[in-house]
This record gives C-alpha cells, sequence and structure tokens, in this order.
C-alpha cells in the first residue's frame, strides 16, 4: 500500500510560445516575392480543477512536474504555428496551494468542477510578415516565442467532508463508514489500519453527506506522535465529530478517559477543532455481554451518547438520523453567517 500523502511540493509550468519565421515567397514568376513568414503558436495554458472523485493526491503518483504543450513555430506562407496543448492539473477538493519559497496561499479549491486558470501560456513570436511596412519592404526579422510562466508550488490537503470520526485506533471507524456508506476502506483488528482518510457519502431520503474516516489519534499526536498532526488537518473543515469510543473492554470510567485523550488532542491542535459539535458514539456493542448504561456514560460525560454495533447494525439508524439533524442545523447556521 502506498503511503498516504496529504502535502507535495510541485512545479507547474504553461507552455512557451513558438518562434515566428524568416521566409520569403518565391514562386516561378516570383523571385523576389516579399516575406510570407508566419507567427508562432500561444503556448498552452494550464488550469487547475477539483474533482469529486478524487480525495487523495494518488491522481498525481510521483509526479513533481507538469508542463503544458508549446506552441509550434511560424511557419512559410505566413501559416501560423499550432497553439500548444492547454493542461488540466486535476485535484481533490480542499486542496490548498501555497508558494513554495514564501509559504502564503495562492488558491483554494474549494468549488468541485470549477476551472481555474493558473498559469498563462507564454505568447508566439511574430513573423516577417507581421513585420512588413512601407519603409519594410523585405523585413528579416521574427520574434521568438514568449516563455511560458513557471511556478513551484506546495499542495496541501483538507478533506471536504462534512462529519469526521475520530477515535482512538481500533474503535472501529472504518466498519463504521462502511455499513453508513458505500465506501469500502481497509479493514482489520488492530491499530493505524487506516494509514489515510477515507470519504463516504450517507444517504438518507433525499439528502446526503459526506462523512471521513480519520486515522486513529494517539495521546501527544499534535506533538507528532502516532500519525501525528499531519492528519489532524483534515478535521478543520468539518461541520460535526462522531468521536467513536470501544466500549468493548472496560467500564465508563475507562472510557471516559479515552474521550479525554482525543478532547486534549484537539484542543492542543487548536484552530477551533474542540469548538465543534461532537457527538459520542460508543461501539463494538455487540462483543459486550450487556448494554452499556446509557443514562449513567451521559450523567458523566455530560454529553448526548449513542451507542452501535456496526456489524449487527444495531443503533445505526438512530445515528444516521442524528447525524442529518445536525448536520442540516449546521449547514443552515453557516448559511444565515454568510
Amino acid at each position: 500500500m502506498l503511503p498516504f500523502v496529504d502535502e507535495m511540493m510541485v512545479t507547474l509550468s504553461s507552455g512557451a510560445g513558438g518562434a515566428g519565421r524568416v521566409s520569403f515567397r518565391r514562386e516561378k514568376f516570383l523571385p523576389r516575392g516579399g516575406p510570407d513568414g508566419g507567427d508562432g503558436g500561444r503556448g498552452g495554458d494550464l488550469h487547475l480543477v477539483a474533482r469529486a472523485s478524487l480525495t487523495t493526491f494518488d491522481s498525481i503518483g510521483g509526479r513533481r512536474f507538469f508542463h503544458a504543450g508549446k506552441g509550434q513555430p511560424g511557419g512559410p506562407n505566413e501559416r501560423h504555428g499550432r497553439q500548444g496543448k492547454d493542461l488540466w492539473v486535476e485535484l481533490p477538493p480542499g486542496t490548498i496551494m501555497r508558494d513554495a519559497e514564501r509559504g502564503h496561499v495562492l488558491l483554494e479549491l474549494l468549488t468541485v468542477d470549477e476551472n481555474v486558470l493558473f498559469l498563462h501560456g507564454g505568447r508566439g513570436g511574430r513573423g516577417n510578415a507581421s513585420f512588413r511596412g512601407p519603409t519594410k519592404q523585405a523585413p528579416r526579422t521574427a520574434q521568438p516565442g514568449e516563455d511560458g510562466q513557471t511556478r513551484k508550488v506546495i499542495l496541501e490537503l483538507k478533506l471536504l467532508a462534512e462529519v469526521g470520526i475520530v477515535g482512538l485506533p481500533n474503535a472501529g471507524k472504518s466498519t463504521l463508514l462502511a455499513r453508513i456508506t458505500k465506501a469500502r476502506p481497509k479493514i482489520a483488528d488492530y491499530p493505524f489500519t487506516t494509514l489515510g482518510p477515507k470519504i463516504g457519502v450517507v444517504h438518507h431520503e433525499f439528502e446526503t453527506l459526506t462523512i471521513a474516516d480519520l486515522p486513529g489519534l494517539l495521546e501527544g499526536a499534535h506533538l507528532g506522535k502516532g500519525l501525528g498532526t499531519r492528519f489532524l488537518r483534515h478535521v478543520e473543515r468539518t461541520r460535526l465529530l462522531v468521536h467513536l469510543i470501544d466500549c468493548s473492554e472496560g467500564e465508563v470510567e475507562s472510557w471516559r478517559q479515552r474521550h479525554r485523550v482525543i478532547r486534549a488532542e484537539l484542543e492542543a491542535a487548536g484552530e477551533g477543532l474542540a469548538e465543534k459539535d461532537e457527538i459520542i458514539v460508543l461501539s463494538k456493542v455487540d462483543l459486550r455481554g450487556d448494554l452499556p448504561p446509557r443514562v449513567e456514560i451521559e450523567s458523566i460525560l455530560g454529553r448526548p451518547v449513542l451507542v452501535v454495533s456496526a456489524r449487527e447494525n444495531l443503533g445505526l439508524e438512530e445515528l444516521v438520523d442524528t447525524l442529518f439533524k445536525l448536520v442540516r442545523a449546521a449547514r443552515a447556521q453557516a448559511a444565515r453567517a454568510h
């Protein structure tokens, strides 16, 4: 399995313009014909576009250089050179582009399928036919094509999921995501199965919402421990957090301690992560011999708690209903703010 990459440096270049041509018409009865060198073609533009089907930088693979096509040189008989091919670089929604030297944000790709013209191709050079005039009947001058634009940038990914599932490793996040969406994350009974965020879509009547399974956090993640801060950024754009706690072992006090670990990491990371709305969900209830005391747990944690078993399909309908209710409220609040 390739490692999950959510930050990379690339060099983007538009195409150079083609050179103008120096040429003179030579025909049987026109041994001294006039200039007929054509203009060079314009270089290709470089575009950026966010595709809903992409959630990682895997589409780029190991590429670090992207070039639009060069314009072709002009030809005789005042033929213009062919324009260079434009290049569309497809990236996941939520991509932030920073200047590699200064670090400032150049743009954010937030709107799916929006076409952003990022770098203009160079202009084609003029051929000698375009320099012909009353005082220059036989110009031997042509222009080279204009260079394309080049920019070295850092691509940073912050997922555009409305709901993020957080919790300690092996809390059952991937299994839950697979059951309530059509996502198919890798699932196994050991920590850090999820090495990168996975996104699924939850359908409910005529509505949908996006939900991300985020890698398990360890105490000290904001300092780089475990999978570290590189995944905390993906929580930033969510409207709601589903805090999953494995209740298959231990009792209320141990569950509260696990809750505190994740809350402490969110608070230490800053960026308003700890202020996001949160649902506490006790998972893997099917592995217990009894149902956990929900009312008692809510009293201890000071907030509502849901109990689910993704494998047995227990409590999932109530969870989905709750997600849509809270996300609707968050959407309405965001709309009023704008």
